[in-house]
C-alpha cells in the first residue's frame, strides 16, 4: 500500500482522484492547494500526484527532490521551460509527466503512431478535440500527446508541422502538415479523434471519455507503478509496457 499525496486536491481532477483512492489499495495522506506547504505532504507521503498549475510546477518538483519521492504530473498547458525543470529533476527522483492518465488514451497514442508510420506524408493528419467549457488551454494536453505520437511515427518534428487555428484565407495544407482543432462547450470530460485523410479513403482513431474517474484511476495506477523506480522521466506507456 502507498501513501499518495494530492497536490491540486480542491480542484476537479484532485477531488476526483481523492473518490478514487476510497476503493483503492492506496491510501491517501493528504492534499495540498495554492499557497498550502507541499513539502510537508512531500515528507508524509510514498508519491506525490499534481493536477494543480504550470506556474505552480517548480515548487512541486522542488518538494519531491527535497523528499526524495517520485511525482505524477498531469497539470497540462506546460512550456518547454517546465520540461526543461521535469528533466532536471528527473536526474534525480522518479517523474511520469503526461497530458493525459486514461489507458485509452495511452494506447490510442500508440496505435495513431504506430499509423502515422505506415501512411506516408500524403495523408493528412486532423486531431479535432472537444472539453467542457471551463477547460483554459488549448490545444488539449491530449491533444498535443497524440500529435506528438503521430509526428514520432513520421520522424519529424511536430513544432514544424503544427498547423491550427485555421481562419480567413490560409492557402492549401502543408503536405505532412499536423492539423489541431479544438472546440468547447457543456460538460464534455473529454472527446479526441485523430483522422488520417488519404486519397479516397479516411481512416478515425478516437476516444471518448464519458467520466473524470477514468482519468483518476489512471494517475493512481501510475503512481502505484512509479514508486521504487529509478530516477528518470516515464510515460503512461511505460506503465502499459508499451
Amino acid at each position: 500500500m502507498a501513501g499518495i499525496g494530492i497536490i491540486g486536491s480542491a480542484g476537479r481532477m484532485g477531488q476526483t482522484i481523492a473518490a478514487v483512492m476510497e476503493d483503492s489499495a492506496h491510501q491517501l495522506t493528504g492534499g495540498v492547494d495554492a499557497g498550502e506547504d507541499v513539502a510537508a505532504l512531500a515528507d508524509r507521503s510514498d508519491v506525490l500526484v499534481d493536477f494543480s498549475a504550470p506556474k505552480a510546477l517548480e515548487g512541486n518538483l522542488h518538494a519531491a527532490v527535497g523528499a526524495g519521492i517520485p511525482l505524477v504530473i498531469g497539470t497540462t498547458g506546460l512550456a518547454d521551460s517546465h520540461h526543461r525543470a521535469i528533466d532536471n529533476a528527473a536526474r534525480v527522483v522518479p517523474i511520469l509527466q503526461t497530458g493525459n492518465t486514461s489507458l485509452g488514451v495511452t494506447l490510442l497514442a500508440h496505435l495513431v503512431k504506430e499509423a502515422a508510420s505506415r501512411l506516408g506524408s500524403e495523408w493528412d493528419i486532423e486531431i479535432v478535440e472537444m472539453h467542457h467549457r471551463h477547460k483554459v488551454d488549448a490545444p488539449s494536453g491530449t491533444a498535443l500527446l497524440l500529435g506528438e505520437a503521430a509526428a514520432e511515427g513520421r520522424g519529424i518534428d511536430i513544432a514544424e508541422y503544427t498547423e491550427s487555428g485555421r481562419n480567413g484565407h490560409t492557402g492549401a495544407r502543408k503536405e505532412g502538415a499536423i492539423g489541431f482543432a479544438a472546440l468547447r462547450g457543456g460538460t464534455v470530460a473529454g472527446e479526441h479523434s485523430v483522422i488520417l485523410a488519404g486519397e479516397q479513403e479516411r481512416l478515425t482513431l478516437a476516444h471518448s471519455a464519458e467520466n473524470r474517474m477514468i482519468f483518476a484511476r489512471g494517475a493512481v495506477k501510475a503512481a502505484g507503478w512509479l514508486i521504487g523506480r529509478p530516477a528518470g522521466r516515464y510515460t503512461m506507456q511505460d506503465v502499459l509496457g508499451l
